[in-house]
């Protein structure tokens, strides 16, 4: 499948797979800090193709529930199948704009890097809030893209980054919003944390972060000039790799 700019992206299943194996450390603090236990029920609002619900799953045991929603249709389809002999995970297709919920369903609610996406990220934390019980726990990760740290030429990492933040990502610095527009939603903001997560293997970056890719449609776009994103793509790939995300961990609570 290619983009609006003629560039091929790859498979979202095996890209959202990708990321989750690579980001074991964070979403370990993510997990913690959503505090499970047996019989609770848990919303992972954006659960692509279900990399995180086993863990989740596992923590509330067959006493709990934990219920999966995603708006693309084929996401839906990969974690029903993974997940047809769980009882105890559901999954759903939805829009966090409008949840299929009633009022105060949920014991905890979490999403990871899906509210970067959303057209409206105060709606969804609104609609949250109406579908969490009251002292529900909410945890959120999102990336701040304006913050991605590439080692080697600085404005080439700042020109690929406006290019991201600009075109490639609806809610590009959502990350460094979040307590702000939970508050405003109507959350109590218990905690931010950070995780800068570091990569040595540009390969792998490159899946995750789209180097390559999004060096060429920043160049297709007039962002980048041809001579000088092939030069970084080159030195990318033949010196000494380092790239750091930043991600902005929020713990929040719905007021009693």
């Amino acid at each position: 499948m290619a983009n609006a700019l003629g560039v091929p992206s790859p498979d979202k299943v095996t890209y959202m797979d990708t990321v989750a194996a690579a980001a074991v450390d964070y979403k370990q603090q993510l997990l913690d800090l959503l505090a499970l236990k047996p019989g609770l029920t848990v919303l992972d609002l954006g659960c692509g193709p279900g990399a995180d619900l086993p863990a989740m799953a596992d923590a509330v045991t067959t006493s709990g529930r934990v219920v999966g929603v995603d708006i693309d249709q084929k996401m839906v389809d990969a974690a029903t199948d993974r997940f047809h002999d769980h009882p105890h995970v559901e999954i759903h297709l939805g829009d966090g704009h409008a949840l299929p919920f009633e009022e105060a369903t949920f014991d905890r609610a979490r999403m990871d890097r899906a509210l970067q996406h959303v057209a409206d990220p105060s709606a969804v934390l609104s609609e949250l809030l109406r579908v969490l019980e009251p002292g529900g726990l909410l945890r959120i990760g999102e990336p701040d893209w304006d913050s991605l740290v590439v080692d080697g030429d600085l404005e080439m990492n700042r020109a690929f980054n406006r290019f991201t933040c600009s075109t490639m990502v609806r809610n590009a610095t959502i990350g460094r919003q979040l307590a702000r527009l939970a508050r405003a939603a109507g959350f109590e903001v218990e905690s931010v944390h950070t995780a800068a997560p570091v990569f040595h293997d540009f390969a792998l970056a490159d899946e995750i972060f789209a180097f390559t890719r999004n060096t060429e449609r920043a160049i297709r776009a007039g962002a980048i000039e041809r001579a000088d994103g092939e030069r970084w793509l080159a030195e990318l790939q033949s010196a000494d790799f380092t790239a750091a995300p930043l991600m902005f961990l929020l713990a929040a609570r719905k007021p009693l």
